[in-house]
């Protein structure tokens, strides 16, 4: 069966949004691999979810935080699959390659917005599986979370932006991308290496890994929403391989790292509802405990009831 939803979701076509059309878009040879990019994050779902079964309930926190990253990506895929989830904007630069020149009277490039909800949802799971991974403390990790935030509105932002306003939006989003790419590789390194060399393995690699593909995010923004110098079915190939290898690929390495790692040396003490309370340890009383016998140890006066 043809591939017709560029037809069909065009009011008017081509690429018709609210009344407008965008000359620079995507052919059926780009939706063909939005769809492709689609299946393999379905499959990819599917299959976290069935190994997180091979795990006890209590083991399984990264295969959930994957396997939803996984899924969101599907979704979004999806979306621009179907030519949904853009908008025209004019170009700032009118190239002469007729792929990305439009026409006389249309410089409109469309810009799929849903690709920044995805990564508004996505990245700071991503974040999430690695800085639990390193056994960072909750309040670095909002605050990266929260940089990682404002690296995608502000890329986002840019995107929408008609004038040359848009690459002081893409110089607000790579200051936030440095922080982060400093905490993942810099201060949460030091986190893993600290707790064996297992765990600071896995986050090497995971770690590097990541931050290493999303240096090329930037550069694909400045070919396509930024410069408008490579064709929209170019940027989607770009795109969904930096995504195919930053979410399933890198969920493959991360949780065949975690294979042999048990949640509870990373901090993360998790019970089942199977388990009997009065016999499952109480992390923060027994913490409280070892202090206050310390202390009293060293000549304090704080006793434990």
């Amino acid at each position: 069966m043809a591939n017709d939803a560029l037809n069909v979701n065009a009011h008017p076509p081509p690429h018709g949004v609210n009344g407008q059309t965008s000359a620079i878009g995507i052919t059926t040879r780009g939706s063909d691999w939005y769809w492709t990019v689609t299946a393999i994050m379905i499959v990819s779902t599917f299959a976290i979810i069935g190994l997180s079964f091979t795990r006890p309930r209590t083991h399984r926190i990264f295969h959930y935080i994957t396997a939803a990253i996984t899924m969101v990506a599907a979704i979004a895929y999806f979306t621009m699959g179907a030519d949904l989830g853009q908008t025209p904007i004019t170009v700032e630069f009118i190239r002469s390659n007729p792929k990305v020149s439009g026409t006389a009277d249309n410089q409109n490039r469309e810009i799929f917005y849903v690709r920044y909800i995805d990564w508004t949802i996505t990245t700071p799971l991503l974040l999430l599986d690695l800085l639990l991974t390193s056994g960072m403390p909750w309040p670095t990790i909002l605050y990266t979370i929260l940089l990682d935030e404002v690296m995608i509105v502000t890329g986002l932002i840019g995107a929408l932006v008609q004038s040359s306003y848009k690459w002081g939006y893409f110089v607000f989003g790579m200051a936030a991308f440095l922080w982060v790419a400093f905490t993942v590789t810099v201060t949460a390194r030091k986190h893993a290496t600290a707790l064996g060399p297992e765990i600071a393995r896995t986050y090497t690699i995971c770690g590097v890994w990541t931050i290493f593909l999303w240096f090329l995010y930037p550069i694909a923004w400045g070919l396509c929403e930024g410069g408008n110098i490579i064709s929209p079915d170019s940027e989607a190939v770009f795109y969904g391989v930096l995504d195919i290898m930053a979410k399933p690929v890198f969920g493959a390495l991360l949780l065949w790292g975690h294979r042999s790692i048990d949640p509870a040396r990373l901090g993360l003490h998790i019970r089942d509802y199977a388990d009997d309370p009065a016999t499952t340890p109480d992390t923060h009383a027994a913490h409280h405990e070892e202090k206050t016998v310390g202390d009293a140890t060293n000549g304090g006066t704080t006793s434990t009831v």
